[in-house]
């Protein structure tokens, strides 16, 4: 019995169905992340008046020598009652405290300003 011969053949085929595992998963990635941008870009520009109901940080840990990355959310309520929550930037998160009043410009799920009022 010729088990190295097999098991060459074994990896001769899940080799490449992983790497194309991979490689459909950086894909749909590029894709979701183009589609998000397009589409944002579609959408009015809109001005309305809002609140800051809550903010928060997430930290995504890196591998041994990579940096982690931080991102920032604040939630804002609209007159309606409707809440959204948007990514900032850190220089803009740390201008904006929970309870402020004020007009939110955004497009789509873009921040782009907020202005106290």
């Amino acid at each position: 019995m010729d088990f190295g011969f097999q098991m060459f053949n074994i990896m001769g085929i899940i080799v490449p169905v992983f790497m194309l595992v991979i490689l459909g998963v950086f894909a749909a990635t590029f894709i979701k992340g183009v589609s998000g941008w397009n589409k944002n870009n579609k959408a009015p520009r809109l001005t309305v008046p809002a609140t800051v109901v809550g903010k928060r940080i997430s930290v995504s840990r890196g591998g041994e020598h990579h940096h982690g990355s931080t991102y920032y959310y604040v939630t804002f309520q609209v007159e309606s009652g409707d809440r959204m929550e948007l990514q900032l930037q850190g220089n803009q998160y740390g201008l904006i405290v929970e309870g402020d009043h004020g007009k939110l410009t955004f497009q789509g799920t873009r921040f782009l300003n907020f202005e106290r009022t």
